[in-house]
């Protein structure tokens, strides 16, 4: 059986989803080291399913670089994380008023807050990991806050349709559009073992350009 990671976008046909992954490929070699300038790594926003480990990273990038995090969740929900969402026109003001900052690392699922600040990214991380392992991760933390197991149970049922999901904002087909029309630094990771080694390079670059 195909993992949800190699199988084909149910509303992209298969060449064209080929296509996009060679074209990805390129353009990463392409850029190479360029992904780890200092300049690129000024402003990193990270997107990705739930559960995929975007906020481990970026707080790990955060202690690495010196960076400020900021959590889109945060934003878009009512303190505590209850299920309420808070008023859509003072989160679009908060976010983009963030993102006027010098330096940060940004991340969430949100597609539709991702456009909104992509012209102040100067390095944009997808993370595109199987539903099977994001779920897992969900499952390892467990509920937060005062979730509802029923909450819980909805989580996981949005995170698993990550891949079939259309005309929505938080889905595989609008992060890819997202990223393949971002024209600055990129990076896809697609395993724990391309974070890893993503985040050992930003060591190994953030060390270097200190001594320097």
């Amino acid at each position: 059986m195909q993992s949800p990671q190699n199988r084909p976008h149910p509303c992209i046909p298969r060449d064209r989803e080929n296509t996009f992954r060679k074209r990805r490929t390129e353009r990463e070699l392409a850029l190479g080291d360029q992904c780890f300038t200092p300049s690129a790594l000024k402003r990193i926003l990270i997107m990705g399913n739930g559960g995929c480990g975007k906020t481990w990273l970026a707080r790990r990038l955060g202690t690495t670089l010196g960076l400020p995090v900021v959590h889109l969740d945060d934003m878009h929900w009512e303190p505590g994380h209850n299920g309420i969402a808070r008023d859509r026109a003072l989160r679009d003001a908060d976010v983009q008023a963030a993102a006027q900052a010098d330096t940060w690392i940004m991340e969430g699922v949100y597609g539709q807050l991702v456009n909104t600040v992509l012209s102040r990214v100067t390095s944009l991380i997808w993370i595109d990991l199987p539903e099977e392992e994001c779920m897992a991760n969900i499952r390892q933390r467990g509920m937060q806050g005062e979730e509802s197991e029923q909450q819980f149970q909805d989580l996981l049922n949005w995170v698993a349709e990550y891949r079939t999901r259309t005309k929505n904002w938080n889905s595989f087909e609008a992060h890819s559009k997202l990223f393949v029309g971002y024209s600055g630094s990129k990076s896809i990771l697609t395993s724990r073992e391309e974070i890893s080694a993503y985040v050992d390079k930003v060591l190994r670059y953030s060390a270097v350009s200190q001594k320097t």
